[in-house]
């Protein structure tokens, strides 16, 4: 076709956090994994992110100075450094600036407003200043400590040299988290003021909002799964923004995540009792057993070991699994939970310990290494969520043969299939209400199934064993969008899923 070229799309993928630089949760696998596989697929991609001194020392030090300016932040005018570092085969930029990630923590301070406006001013601004990453078909920005990428772009760079070509891609991976702050960072921090983007980011009289900025700038907007790209037009889950979403619609991509299918392989993980696969389900017994003997648990084969690993929060359905935990107990089924959260969540599953001993114990600590050994204990994954975006421990609780219990929502509901008692199918059990007594009934109802049908059970196991949740299926779909805003590209060298 005339017009069309045959080449790769140049993605500059920013976020606040990655794997293995820095993570605090769920947005730190994807933006960990997905570079990777939009690689693999046909992309050429490079990472920016910010130079915090919690970045460990291994990656700091093989970093190269590539690049410093003075940029304007309101009033003020600040120092930028970008740093390199190539890892894996892709290129990564860090933003320097000891003032705003010289410091301990992540989020959660007094400035963070300050700290990711001047992150995401700098990611516009490196477009222009960096030449390796000059030359972008695409930005896709994270959340909203990223957000203001697709405001700036939009009012302060359209028309330079180097510009006109980005299309913004703004990925949602929890609503919950919108980047509000008081009107003054408009001017005192922005500079957006007497832009048209100055009315667009109220929600409040005195009260803008960075991620609203992006869902009305972004060329086209993504979220973590089909189903909660349906209940953010709802105004239980999009937390003030689902008259956006619903407008918005005809650009609202839901993308289900996929994990790390090496670091999450029973075939291979050597910290676990014993391997084992879809094909040869024989250790997961062995793993069962020293995860009893491990917790102090009574070691029995008999009994359904339930799993949560989790934050202990009410998001996560901690009040249906306290309602439920003595029924459950009481049926000899027993519960192992792994995860800190809210206090009252932390004291009641310690209580629950010392009742239940020998049949309920609560770890309230984060432990990788821990939850590794869970996950090929159990028999049961225990995820009884309010809401959930995506879910990453259900994928990783299937692929290790712990058959999920999950309420239907979000990538919850897109990911796990309810056992059919009638033709073997499914991946797992689910509910529909935010309910502890359908709850109950439905963890209930797999260790029913645990108790009196081993053949169906075993053909659940492998079933969720065999579910592809691995990253090429969610990248190729990525690309499918990025190349909606760029029909003139013709893909490259499209590595499909099977």
């Amino acid at each position: 076709m005339t017009g069309r070229t045959r080449r790769k799309l140049k993605v500059v993928f920013c976020a606040s956090e990655a794997a293995p630089f820095v993570k605090t949760g769920g947005l730190g696998d994807v933006a960990g994994s997905l570079p990777h596989e939009l690689r693999r697929c046909g992309a050429k991609v490079c990472v920016v992110l910010p130079k915090y001194r919690r970045i460990p020392a291994e990656y700091r030090d093989a970093m190269r100075h590539v690049s410093d300016f003075w940029m304007n932040l309101g009033w003020r005018n600040v120092w930028c450094g970008v740093d390199h570092l190539k890892w894996h085969n892709i290129d990564y930029y860090f933003i320097d600036n000891e003032d705003y990630f010289g410091r301990d923590t992540i989020y959660g301070d007094f400035d963070d407003g300050e700290r990711f406006a001047f992150f995401s001013k700098a990611i516009t601004e490196c477009l222009g200043r960096v030449p390796e990453l000059g030359g972008a078909d695409i930005l896709h920005c994270n959340d909203w400590q990223t957000a203001l990428s697709c405001v700036f772009l939009r009012e302060f760079y359209k028309g330079l040299p180097g510009y006109d070509n980005v299309k913004t891609v703004f990925s949602i991976h929890n609503v919950k988290f919108q980047g509000q702050f008081g009107d003054e960072v408009l001017s005192d921090i922005c500079g957006l003021a007497e832009t048209p983007a100055a009315g667009q980011m109220y929600v409040g009289p005195k009260t803008i909002n960075f991620m609203k900025g992006a869902l009305l700038y972004a060329d086209t907007i993504t979220t973590v799964s089909p189903t909660y790209a349906e209940e953010l037009k709802m105004p239980f889950y999009g937390e003030g923004l689902d008259e956006i979403f619903r407008e918005r619609a005809w650009k609202l991509h839901g993308i289900l995540n996929g994990i790390d299918t090496q670091e999450y392989d029973p075939k291979t993980d050597s910290g676990i009792a014993a391997n084992f696969s879809a094909e040869d389900p024989a250790g997961k017994a062995a793993c069962k057993a020293a995860l009893q003997r491990e917790l102090g648990l009574v070691e029995d084969p008999t009994r359904p070991l339930c799993v949560m690993v989790s934050r202990l929060t009410k998001q996560k359905g901690l009040d249906l699994l306290q309602y439920a935990l003595s029924k459950l107990l009481d049926r000899t089924v027993q519960v192992a939970v792994l995860g800190t959260g809210d206090s009252q969540y932390e004291d009641s599953m310690r209580y629950f310990d010392w009742k239940y001993k020998g049949h309920m114990v609560s770890r309230i600590d984060f432990d990788s290494a821990l939850s590794h050994r869970m996950y090929a204990g159990a028999d049961i994954f225990l995820m009884p969520s309010q809401f959930e975006p995506c879910g990453l421990s259900q994928m990783i609780a299937m692929r290790y043969g712990a058959l999920p219990v999950v309420r239907e929502t979000g990538g919850l509901k897109d990911s796990v299939v309810p056992y059919n008692k009638f033709t073997g199918e499914g991946t797992g059990f689910s509910f529909t209400n935010f309910n502890g007594d359908e709850f109950t009934n439905a963890v209930l109802d797999a260790c029913e199934v645990f108790w009196t049908d081993r053949g169906a059970w075993e053909g659940l196991m492998r079933n969720a064993m065999e579910a592809d949740f691995g990253w090429r299926r969610a990248a190729n779909q990525y690309l499918d969008a990025y190349h909606e805003l760029h029909p003139e590209v013709i893909p490259y060298n499209k590595k499909r899923s099977r």
